[in-house]
């Protein structure tokens, strides 16, 4: 896998993980970061999309398919976008912002990969 494959593969697996705590113990995850706890179903229903999302990026990585590369780039940057503007206009704590920067923080680490490549 080239460098940007395997920042795709590895996010992939971040995305996993938090989909697994998401569904199993959201209010762990979101205590542990200072976010009301919920009863809501929806936390959970992220959490599944979150892993489903999570298997696409580990099994496109060793594709190395340059489309999806891009895309996720692009994609993973509007995650912070949307989690900023949430917190901006109340609907969300500043907490959240965090789970954007590590999004950000991959789109960045495969778009660098991607220009050395």
């Amino acid at each position: 896998m080239t460098a940007a494959a395997k920042s795709i593969y590895y996010f992939g697996i971040y995305l996993i993980v938090l989909g697994v705590a998401l569904t199993v113990s959201p209010n762990f995850l979101l205590t542990t970061f200072r976010i009301a706890e919920t009863s809501e179903i929806w936390i959970r229903v992220l959490g599944a999309v979150v892993f489903n999302l999570g298997l696409y990026y580990m099994l496109m990585a060793p594709s190395n398919h340059t489309l999806f590369l891009t895309l996720s780039i692009y994609t993973r940057g509007l995650i912070l976008l949307w989690f900023v503007v949430f917190v901006a206009i109340g609907w969300a704590p500043v907490q959240l912002i965090l789970f954007g920067l590590v999004d950000g923080a991959g789109a960045l680490w495969t778009m660098n990969s991607l220009r050395k490549k």
